[in-house]
């Protein structure tokens, strides 16, 4: 293959991804003195990355098959606007084959390994072939060319169970699944490739031993065309919900320096062993002693900025070089490690609902600015929608300090100072996860928020005076906000009356809590606020994103955002969520009835998992949604008979939308 057409400097680079990542490209392409060109679909109009590149092309409908993983439109696009070279990001097409050498047949440069490389260390089943044979220690599994049940059944029982169902193609755990017996393999098998070909393409398994208790840690490689390969160092990704990374963090505080030395030789082995060109991931599991090649991933990684941050090198930068036919910047032995980074993937999904994705618009979005040791990579803003058509992850924030400890600190300072709504978020589980002892021990495995999840999506506390007090701060400093500019208001002077004493009551509840009051004293003298048998002394000043509230002569810091009745506050106690009840009356609360089985979110119906006139037991599958790339398992909320299913697999339904009903026993 003819190296000049592989290798070579260009101009314009079309970024064949969306959110984040295409973000994160286009900085570092536009700092270089490259123009820039998006890709997006019809509901990624207005979205974040389509506004920062120099030129935007429409790829077809939301449907990522019909746009951006649509490789004729892909090309199509970079001939209309003269890119020359293609980045791929992560997921989508980044590890597809067929991608990369069609940007080669059309004259693109990929930003990339070649397809050769990427077909030999891409597939998992592949690139454990290859290890074995290069002497690299392996996981034992399956990595067979036969795919039919009877060998995929006969190799799982061979390993011994548990073991591990996994796509051969792709990952972020889609088209992964943990098989404890016999009796659970069939079925994972086919949930697993069902979800594995909706996302890759590609329904190939393979069979892996589970490893009790795992570790799982990362080396980063990349190469050049010269030859030169370098690793740069070795991230912990060990923090996993559903096999999908949450927290990563460089260097591992898992490893010693002789034992971080060994799995960065095998990483570079690893590679080597196809003579790799680009960046990419050799991932290992350990389970406390030995270290085992799991696979390796053939693009950048999401949790690429914690290497970035502990090198001081821009990732993104060595590829596009690497892309240009030059030589690596540095040698292996002038790479340098500084400090500990450690990075916290924002998602828009409520982890107390089993990471339920959650869609629609972003009213308010408050993430500190970068510096000081925080770095936020993000792909929305506020008034961006989030749809159910793509990967739920929002932003990622990442912390470098020198030591862990206070890395972990300063991520989780920045975590509690943001503020995201009209969708929900995994924030306030961020910040219980790193800050849990276990996890600032490092005495974690992959399985550890699926066992402390009740610990870490406890509920809020109830608010307490403090939180009554910035309610009613909140209501007031809106109404100032709301008349500002007007002299004549009598809001811009609080407190404000002609003549007398007033006051004004004000009832909140938080959640089904009980109501709890609060009065408003104001007129002439200060103003204060009277909960049960205590008067405090009360005065706000605006700040950014909220007010300053002062009880008593105590000033606190407060975060607060309005939406009709509901309030939402930030205090030095936490997030609360509270409802101003109408002093006219008229609350009414509608509770929908248990026995619906509805659509949590839009989606598509993949598979109906019972039959009309079925018993079904408390908890038992009904029927499987594709949301968001992810598959959305609903059940019977109690024992009972399927009386209805009123869908079909195939259909696409939206929030909401009625599927089945199930009647309780003996009605």
């Amino acid at each position: 293959m003819d190296r000049s057409k592989l290798y070579r400097r260009f101009r314009t680079l079309l970024i064949a991804n969306r959110g984040e990542i295409a973000c994160r490209v286009i900085r570092t392409a536009r700092a270089m003195g490259l123009r820039t060109v998006a890709v997006y679909s019809e509901v990624d109009r207005d979205a974040m990355h389509v506004a920062l590149a120099d030129e935007a092309v429409l790829l077809g409908p939301a449907r990522a098959r019909d746009s951006y993983l649509n490789v004729e439109r892909l090309i199509e696009a970079a001939r209309k606007t003269g890119a020359e070279a293609v980045h791929p990001g992560y997921g989508f097409l980044s590890e597809n084959a067929e991608f990369a050498q069609a940007c080669f047949d059309a004259g693109l440069v990929f930003v990339g390994p070649t397809a050769a490389m990427m077909t030999a260390m891409g597939s998992k089943s592949g690139s454990k072939a290859l290890m074995e044979k290069a002497g690299v220690p392996l996981v034992p599994g399956y990595h067979g060319d036969a795919q039919d049940d009877a060998t995929l059944a006969k190799a799982a029982e061979k390993v011994g169970f548990p073991i591990l169902v996994k796509a051969s193609a792709g990952g972020g755990g889609r088209g992964m699944r943990i098989v404890r017996s016999a009796d659970e393999l069939a079925p994972a098998i086919v949930s697993a490739k069902r979800e594995a070909k909706a996302a890759f393409g590609d329904d190939r398994m393979l069979i892996e031993k589970y490893v009790d208790n795992p570790r799982h840690i990362e080396v980063q490689i990349i190469g050049d065309s010269h030859g030169n390969l370098v690793s740069l160092f070795e991230r912990e990704c060990t923090l996993q919900r559903r096999h999908q990374k949450v927290i990563e963090e460089a260097p591992s505080p898992t490893l010693n320096p002789a034992q971080r030395e060994t799995v960065c030789a095998a990483a570079r082995k690893a590679a080597g062993a196809v003579n790799y060109v680009g960046a990419g991931t050799i991932e290992f599991v350990s389970d406390g002693k030995d270290v085992f090649f799991i696979e390796m991933n053939t693009r950048l990684q999401v949790e690429h900025p914690v290497t970035e941050m502990i090198t001081g090198i821009d990732l993104v930068e060595w590829q596009l070089r690497v892309a240009f036919g030059e030589a690596l910047p540095l040698k292996q032995d002038e790479i340098r490690l500084s400090g500990h980074a450690i990075e916290a993937r924002v998602y828009a999904e409520n982890p107390a609902k089993n990471f339920m994705p959650s869609v629609g618009k972003i009213s308010t979005w408050r993430l500190p600015a970068d510096g000081g040791g925080l770095r936020i990579d993000a792909g929305y803003r506020e008034g961006d929608s989030v749809s159910p058509y793509y990967d739920a992850m929002l932003a990622k924030m990442i912390a470098w300090a020198p030591t862990r400890d206070v890395a972990i600190e300063r991520l989780n300072r920045g975590l509690d100072e943001s503020d995201v709504r009209g969708i929900v978020t995994n924030i306030p589980f961020l910040s219980a996860l790193i800050t849990h002892p276990d996890v600032r021990a490092n005495a974690i495995d992959t399985g550890f928020i699926e066992r402390e999840l009740p610990v870490l999506t406890q509920a809020a506390p109830a608010p307490g005076e403090l939180e009554l007090c910035a309610a009613v701060a909140a209501i007031i400093h809106d109404e100032r906000q709301a008349t500002q500019g007007d002299a004549t208001s009598p809001w811009q002077t609080f407190g404000w009356m002609p003549v007398g004493r007033r006051q004004r009551k004000f009832a909140f509840r938080g959640g089904h809590g009980t109501e709890q009051k609060i009065t408003l004293n104001y007129g002439s003298g200060p103003s204060t606020l009277v909960i049960g048998e205590r008067e405090l002394a009360f005065a706000i000043a605006p700040k950014d994103g909220g007010f300053d509230l002062t009880l008593d002569g105590v000033k606190s810091q407060v975060a607060a955002v309005i939406d009709g009745h509901e309030l939402y506050l930030r205090t030095r106690h936490g997030r609360f969520e509270l409802h101003w009840v109408d002093p006219f009356g008229g609350e009414t609360e509608e509770q929908a009835g248990v026995d619906k089985i509805a659509a949590p979110l839009p989606g598509t119906v993949v598979a109906v998992l019972a039959e009309e006139g079925a018993t079904l037991a408390k908890g038992a599958p009904i029927l499987t949604l594709e949301v968001m790339k992810m598959e959305q398992t609903l059940r019977a909320p109690f024992a009972g008979v399927l009386t209805s299913i009123k869908c079909k697999v195939g259909d696409i339904v939206q929030e909401g939308v009625e599927l089945a009903v199930v009647e309780p026993a003996g009605e």
